[in-house]
Protein backbone atom coordinates (compact mmCIF):
# COMPACT_ATOMS: atom_id res chain seq x y z
CA UNK A 1 0.00 0.00 0.00
CA UNK A 2 1.49 3.30 -1.11
CA UNK A 3 0.39 6.45 0.75
CA UNK A 4 0.96 9.93 -0.66
CA UNK A 5 1.69 12.31 2.23
CA UNK A 6 0.89 15.89 1.23
CA UNK A 7 2.56 18.88 2.86
CA UNK A 8 2.40 22.47 1.74
CA UNK A 9 3.66 24.43 4.73
CA UNK A 10 6.01 24.03 7.67
CA UNK A 11 3.32 22.96 10.20
CA UNK A 12 2.17 20.24 7.79
CA UNK A 13 5.56 18.55 7.99
CA UNK A 14 5.39 18.56 11.79
CA UNK A 15 1.98 16.87 11.62
CA UNK A 16 3.15 14.32 9.06
CA UNK A 17 6.49 13.52 10.73
CA UNK A 18 5.01 11.16 13.36
CA UNK A 19 2.89 9.45 10.68
CA UNK A 20 6.12 8.65 8.83
CA UNK A 21 7.51 7.19 12.07
CA UNK A 22 4.41 5.03 12.41
CA UNK A 23 4.67 3.84 8.79
CA UNK A 24 8.30 2.86 9.35
CA UNK A 25 7.33 0.98 12.51
CA UNK A 26 4.66 -0.90 10.54
CA UNK A 27 7.24 -1.77 7.88
CA UNK A 28 9.48 -3.29 10.57
CA UNK A 29 6.51 -5.40 11.61
CA UNK A 30 6.34 -6.77 8.08
CA UNK A 31 3.41 -4.68 6.86
CA UNK A 32 3.24 -3.88 3.15
CA UNK A 33 3.05 -0.11 3.44
CA UNK A 34 5.18 2.69 2.01
CA UNK A 35 4.93 6.43 1.53
CA UNK A 36 5.76 9.19 -0.91
CA UNK A 37 6.37 12.54 0.82
CA UNK A 38 5.20 15.35 -1.45
CA UNK A 39 6.02 18.98 -0.78
CA UNK A 40 3.74 21.13 -2.92
CA UNK A 41 6.03 24.12 -2.48
CA UNK A 42 3.03 26.21 -1.37
CA UNK A 43 4.93 28.19 1.25
CA UNK A 44 8.51 29.34 0.99
CA UNK A 45 9.94 29.42 4.50
CA UNK A 46 13.55 30.35 5.15
CA UNK A 47 13.43 28.07 8.22
CA UNK A 48 12.64 25.11 5.93
CA UNK A 49 16.31 24.30 5.49
CA UNK A 50 17.82 20.84 5.63
CA UNK A 51 18.45 21.47 9.34
CA UNK A 52 14.68 21.75 9.92
CA UNK A 53 14.17 18.23 8.58
CA UNK A 54 17.22 16.91 10.38
CA UNK A 55 16.27 18.52 13.71
CA UNK A 56 12.81 16.94 13.72
CA UNK A 57 13.86 13.67 12.07
CA UNK A 58 11.77 14.27 8.94
CA UNK A 59 13.02 12.79 5.67
CA UNK A 60 13.51 15.23 2.81
CA UNK A 61 10.52 15.25 0.44
CA UNK A 62 10.51 12.73 -2.39
CA UNK A 63 8.85 15.28 -4.65
CA UNK A 64 8.62 19.08 -4.66
CA UNK A 65 5.90 20.41 -6.96
CA UNK A 66 7.31 23.96 -6.76
CA UNK A 67 3.88 25.53 -6.72
CA UNK A 68 4.63 28.53 -4.48
CA UNK A 69 3.64 32.12 -5.06
CA UNK A 70 0.72 33.82 -6.76
CA UNK A 71 -2.86 34.42 -5.70
CA UNK A 72 -4.98 31.83 -3.92
CA UNK A 73 -6.45 30.72 -7.25
CA UNK A 74 -3.08 30.61 -9.02
CA UNK A 75 -1.57 28.61 -6.20
CA UNK A 76 -4.48 26.16 -6.11
CA UNK A 77 -4.25 25.66 -9.88
CA UNK A 78 -0.47 25.16 -9.83
CA UNK A 79 -0.70 22.54 -7.08
CA UNK A 80 -3.49 20.68 -8.89
CA UNK A 81 -1.61 20.68 -12.20
CA UNK A 82 1.60 19.51 -10.51
CA UNK A 83 -0.02 16.76 -8.47
CA UNK A 84 -2.10 15.54 -11.42
CA UNK A 85 1.05 15.21 -13.51
CA UNK A 86 2.74 13.23 -10.74
CA UNK A 87 -0.18 10.82 -10.44
CA UNK A 88 -0.40 10.28 -14.20
CA UNK A 89 3.34 9.96 -14.81
CA UNK A 90 4.59 8.22 -11.66
CA UNK A 91 1.60 6.15 -10.62
CA UNK A 92 -1.29 6.44 -8.23
CA UNK A 93 -1.12 5.61 -4.52
CA UNK A 94 -3.74 3.64 -2.65
CA UNK A 95 -4.43 6.71 -0.53
CA UNK A 96 -3.80 10.46 -0.65
CA UNK A 97 -3.33 11.63 2.93
CA UNK A 98 -3.77 15.35 3.58
CA UNK A 99 -3.40 17.20 6.87
CA UNK A 100 -4.75 20.43 8.27
CA UNK A 101 -6.31 23.21 6.24
CA UNK A 102 -3.83 24.85 3.86
CA UNK A 103 -4.46 25.34 0.14
CA UNK A 104 -2.43 22.20 -0.65
CA UNK A 105 -4.84 20.14 1.45
CA UNK A 106 -7.82 21.18 -0.64
CA UNK A 107 -6.04 21.18 -4.02
CA UNK A 108 -4.57 17.70 -3.72
CA UNK A 109 -7.84 16.30 -2.37
CA UNK A 110 -9.70 17.51 -5.46
CA UNK A 111 -7.01 16.20 -7.81
CA UNK A 112 -6.87 12.79 -6.14
CA UNK A 113 -10.63 12.30 -6.17
CA UNK A 114 -10.91 13.20 -9.85
CA UNK A 115 -8.35 10.47 -10.58
CA UNK A 116 -10.20 7.99 -8.34
CA UNK A 117 -7.68 7.97 -5.49
CA UNK A 118 -9.18 7.79 -2.00
CA UNK A 119 -8.57 10.82 0.23
CA UNK A 120 -8.04 10.65 3.99
CA UNK A 121 -8.03 13.89 5.97
CA UNK A 122 -6.07 14.18 9.19
CA UNK A 123 -7.53 16.92 11.43
CA UNK A 124 -10.88 16.57 9.71
CA UNK A 125 -14.02 18.20 11.05
CA UNK A 126 -12.56 21.25 12.76
CA UNK A 127 -14.51 24.44 12.12
CA UNK A 128 -14.27 28.09 13.12
CA UNK A 129 -17.54 29.12 11.47
CA UNK A 130 -15.69 32.08 9.93
CA UNK A 131 -15.95 32.00 6.13
CA UNK A 132 -13.64 35.01 5.83
CA UNK A 133 -10.74 32.68 6.67
CA UNK A 134 -9.31 30.88 3.63
CA UNK A 135 -8.53 27.94 5.92
CA UNK A 136 -12.22 27.48 6.70
CA UNK A 137 -13.07 27.16 3.01
CA UNK A 138 -10.21 24.68 2.59
CA UNK A 139 -11.52 22.56 5.48
CA UNK A 140 -15.08 22.52 4.20
CA UNK A 141 -14.19 21.66 0.62
CA UNK A 142 -11.73 18.95 1.68
CA UNK A 143 -14.19 17.33 4.06
CA UNK A 144 -16.91 17.37 1.40
CA UNK A 145 -14.85 14.98 -0.78
CA UNK A 146 -12.95 12.96 1.84
CA UNK A 147 -13.34 9.18 2.12
CA UNK A 148 -12.11 8.73 5.69
CA UNK A 149 -11.87 11.34 8.42
CA UNK A 150 -9.26 11.26 11.20
CA UNK A 151 -10.30 13.61 13.99
CA UNK A 152 -8.74 15.31 17.00
CA UNK A 153 -11.82 15.78 19.20
CA UNK A 154 -15.45 14.90 19.87
CA UNK A 155 -16.40 18.38 18.63
CA UNK A 156 -14.88 17.56 15.23
CA UNK A 157 -16.74 14.24 15.22
CA UNK A 158 -20.05 16.03 15.82
CA UNK A 159 -19.32 18.63 13.13
CA UNK A 160 -18.91 15.83 10.60
CA UNK A 161 -21.99 13.94 11.74
CA UNK A 162 -24.06 17.09 11.33
CA UNK A 163 -23.10 17.15 7.64
CA UNK A 164 -24.31 13.58 7.19
CA UNK A 165 -20.98 11.72 7.33
CA UNK A 166 -21.57 8.09 8.43
CA UNK A 167 -19.92 7.17 11.73
CA UNK A 168 -17.97 4.31 10.15
CA UNK A 169 -15.97 6.86 8.12
CA UNK A 170 -15.11 9.01 11.16
CA UNK A 171 -12.11 7.84 13.17
CA UNK A 172 -11.35 9.64 16.44
CA UNK A 173 -7.60 9.18 16.80
CA UNK A 174 -6.20 12.26 18.55
CA UNK A 175 -3.74 14.93 17.46
CA UNK A 176 -0.55 14.23 15.47
CA UNK A 177 0.86 17.66 16.37
CA UNK A 178 0.91 16.46 19.98
CA UNK A 179 2.76 13.32 18.87
CA UNK A 180 5.50 15.62 17.59
CA UNK A 181 5.44 17.79 20.70
CA UNK A 182 5.76 14.87 23.11
CA UNK A 183 8.42 13.15 21.01
CA UNK A 184 10.66 16.23 21.03
CA UNK A 185 9.78 17.81 24.38
CA UNK A 186 12.88 16.46 26.08
CA UNK A 187 14.97 17.85 23.20
CA UNK A 188 13.81 21.47 23.31
CA UNK A 189 16.72 23.81 22.65
CA UNK A 190 17.52 26.87 24.76
CA UNK A 191 17.81 29.74 22.27
CA UNK A 192 20.62 32.28 22.54
CA UNK A 193 18.07 35.04 23.14
CA UNK A 194 17.32 33.57 26.59
CA UNK A 195 20.67 34.71 27.97
CA UNK A 196 20.76 37.87 25.88
CA UNK A 197 17.45 39.09 27.32
CA UNK A 198 18.05 37.67 30.79
CA UNK A 199 14.85 35.63 30.70
CA UNK A 200 13.93 33.76 33.88
CA UNK A 201 11.63 30.74 33.87
CA UNK A 202 8.02 31.73 34.53
CA UNK A 203 8.78 35.45 34.44
CA UNK A 204 8.10 36.47 30.84
CA UNK A 205 5.32 36.36 28.26
CA UNK A 206 5.46 34.90 24.77
CA UNK A 207 3.54 36.87 22.12
CA UNK A 208 2.73 35.78 18.56
CA UNK A 209 0.52 37.70 16.14
CA UNK A 210 0.21 37.02 12.43
CA UNK A 211 -3.43 37.14 11.34
CA UNK A 212 -4.29 40.04 8.99
CA UNK A 213 -7.17 41.15 11.25
CA UNK A 214 -4.61 41.87 13.97
CA UNK A 215 -1.43 42.96 12.18
CA UNK A 216 -2.69 44.70 9.02
CA UNK A 217 -4.94 47.20 10.81
CA UNK A 218 -2.08 49.32 12.09
CA UNK A 219 -3.74 51.24 14.92
CA UNK A 220 -5.60 48.19 16.13
CA UNK A 221 -2.23 46.45 16.36
CA UNK A 222 -0.88 49.44 18.30
CA UNK A 223 -3.85 49.33 20.69
CA UNK A 224 -3.37 45.59 21.28
CA UNK A 225 0.34 46.01 22.02
CA UNK A 226 -0.30 49.01 24.27
CA UNK A 227 -2.88 47.08 26.29
CA UNK A 228 -0.55 44.11 26.63
CA UNK A 229 2.30 46.30 27.84
CA UNK A 230 0.07 48.20 30.28
CA UNK A 231 -1.25 45.03 31.90
CA UNK A 232 1.78 42.73 32.16
CA UNK A 233 3.45 44.30 35.22
CA UNK A 234 7.22 44.41 34.71
CA UNK A 235 7.56 41.18 32.78
CA UNK A 236 9.43 41.00 29.46
CA UNK A 237 7.33 40.31 26.36
CA UNK A 238 9.12 38.12 23.79
CA UNK A 239 7.64 38.55 20.31
CA UNK A 240 9.09 36.40 17.48
CA UNK A 241 7.97 38.61 14.65
CA UNK A 242 7.78 38.33 10.87
CA UNK A 243 9.86 41.06 9.15
CA UNK A 244 6.71 42.47 7.54
CA UNK A 245 5.02 42.88 10.92
CA UNK A 246 8.22 44.36 12.37
CA UNK A 247 8.10 47.07 9.69
CA UNK A 248 4.50 47.88 10.56
CA UNK A 249 5.41 48.18 14.24
CA UNK A 250 8.31 50.47 13.39
CA UNK A 251 6.15 52.63 11.12
CA UNK A 252 3.47 53.21 13.76
CA UNK A 253 6.00 53.84 16.48
CA UNK A 254 5.41 50.79 18.68
CA UNK A 255 8.36 50.25 20.97
CA UNK A 256 8.86 49.56 24.65
CA UNK A 257 11.88 48.56 26.73
CA UNK A 258 10.08 45.37 27.81
CA UNK A 259 8.91 44.43 24.31
CA UNK A 260 11.56 42.31 22.62
CA UNK A 261 11.09 41.75 18.90
CA UNK A 262 13.16 38.75 17.85
CA UNK A 263 13.66 36.71 14.69
CA UNK A 264 11.31 33.75 14.14
CA UNK A 265 12.59 30.68 15.98
CA UNK A 266 12.90 27.01 15.10
CA UNK A 267 10.37 24.56 16.53
CA UNK A 268 12.61 23.27 19.35
CA UNK A 269 13.72 26.78 20.35
CA UNK A 270 10.26 28.31 20.22
CA UNK A 271 8.66 25.63 22.36
CA UNK A 272 11.52 25.85 24.87
CA UNK A 273 10.44 29.45 25.50
CA UNK A 274 6.72 28.65 25.47
CA UNK A 275 7.08 25.86 28.03
CA UNK A 276 8.95 28.14 30.45
CA UNK A 277 6.85 31.28 29.97
CA UNK A 278 4.42 32.76 32.48
CA UNK A 279 1.76 32.82 29.75
CA UNK A 280 1.25 33.10 26.00
CA UNK A 281 -0.74 35.67 24.05
CA UNK A 282 -1.40 34.57 20.47
CA UNK A 283 -3.72 34.46 17.48
CA UNK A 284 -2.47 31.04 16.36
CA UNK A 285 -4.62 27.93 16.64
CA UNK A 286 -1.76 25.44 16.77
CA UNK A 287 -0.02 27.15 19.68
CA UNK A 288 -3.18 26.84 21.78
CA UNK A 289 -2.92 23.06 21.42
CA UNK A 290 0.69 23.03 22.57
CA UNK A 291 0.08 25.32 25.55
CA UNK A 292 -2.82 23.09 26.59
CA UNK A 293 -0.59 20.02 26.69
CA UNK A 294 2.25 21.90 28.42
CA UNK A 295 -0.10 23.47 30.97
CA UNK A 296 0.79 27.06 30.04
CA UNK A 297 -1.92 29.76 30.34
CA UNK A 298 -2.91 31.05 26.91
CA UNK A 299 -4.95 34.02 25.67
CA UNK A 300 -6.17 33.99 22.06
CA UNK A 301 -6.78 37.31 20.34
CA UNK A 302 -9.38 36.06 17.87
CA UNK A 303 -13.17 36.21 17.65
CA UNK A 304 -13.48 32.49 16.94
CA UNK A 305 -11.48 29.28 17.10
CA UNK A 306 -11.53 25.96 15.31
CA UNK A 307 -10.05 24.31 18.41
CA UNK A 308 -12.72 24.77 21.12
CA UNK A 309 -11.35 21.85 23.15
CA UNK A 310 -8.38 24.06 24.09
CA UNK A 311 -10.92 26.30 25.85
CA UNK A 312 -13.43 23.81 27.26
CA UNK A 313 -10.71 21.43 28.45
CA UNK A 314 -7.37 23.21 28.08
CA UNK A 315 -5.59 26.32 29.31
CA UNK A 316 -6.76 28.64 26.53
CA UNK A 317 -9.26 31.51 26.67
CA UNK A 318 -10.72 33.25 23.63
CA UNK A 319 -10.49 37.00 24.30
CA UNK A 320 -11.65 38.29 20.93
CA UNK A 321 -9.96 41.16 19.10
CA UNK A 322 -11.14 44.03 21.29
CA UNK A 323 -8.06 45.35 23.15
CA UNK A 324 -10.26 46.12 26.18
CA UNK A 325 -10.58 42.37 26.84
CA UNK A 326 -6.90 42.10 27.71
CA UNK A 327 -6.92 43.92 31.08
CA UNK A 328 -9.49 41.69 32.87
CA UNK A 329 -7.85 38.55 31.52
CA UNK A 330 -4.46 39.68 32.78
CA UNK A 331 -5.99 40.54 36.16
CA UNK A 332 -7.29 36.98 36.45
CA UNK A 333 -3.91 35.59 35.45
CA UNK A 334 -1.89 37.68 37.91
CA UNK A 335 -4.36 36.91 40.70
CA UNK A 336 -3.50 33.23 40.26
CA UNK A 337 -7.03 32.36 39.21
CA UNK A 338 -6.30 31.10 35.67
CA UNK A 339 -7.80 27.69 34.98
CA UNK A 340 -5.45 24.71 35.27
CA UNK A 341 -6.91 22.83 32.31
CA UNK A 342 -6.51 19.22 31.30
CA UNK A 343 -5.21 17.33 28.29
CA UNK A 344 -7.97 16.38 25.80
CA UNK A 345 -8.69 12.66 25.22
CA UNK A 346 -6.21 10.78 22.98
CA UNK A 347 -3.72 13.66 22.92
CA UNK A 348 -1.26 11.10 24.22
CA UNK A 349 1.51 10.92 21.61
CA UNK A 350 0.11 7.74 20.02
CA UNK A 351 -2.20 9.23 17.41
CA UNK A 352 -0.08 8.37 14.38
CA UNK A 353 0.06 4.70 15.31
CA UNK A 354 -3.72 4.64 15.43
CA UNK A 355 -3.92 6.34 12.01
CA UNK A 356 -1.60 3.86 10.31
CA UNK A 357 -3.31 0.88 11.97
CA UNK A 358 -6.68 2.07 10.69
CA UNK A 359 -5.31 2.66 7.17
CA UNK A 360 -3.91 -0.88 7.12
CA UNK A 361 -7.28 -2.18 8.25
CA UNK A 362 -9.10 -0.20 5.57
CA UNK A 363 -6.72 -0.63 2.64
CA UNK A 364 -4.69 -3.72 3.46
CA UNK A 365 -0.93 -4.03 3.60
Amino acid sequence: MLIDLIAGARPNFMKISPIIDAIKAAQKDGKDVSFRLIHTGQHYDKNMSDSFFEQLGIPLPDVNLGAGGGTQAEQTAAIMVGYEALLLESGKPAVCLVVGDVTSTMACSITAQKLHVDVVHVEAGIRSGDWSMPEEINRMVTDSITNHFFTTSDVANENLKLTGIPEDRIHFVGNTMIDTLLKHRSRFVKPEVTEKLGLEDGKYFMLTLHRPANVDEEYKLKDLIDEIMTNTAEMPIVFPVHPRTAKILERIGVSHPRLHLIEPLGYLEFNYLVERSFAVVTDSGGITEETTVMGVPCMTLRDNTERPETITLGTNELLGTDPKAIAPAMATLFAGDWKKGQIPPLWDGKTSGRIVAKLLELYGG
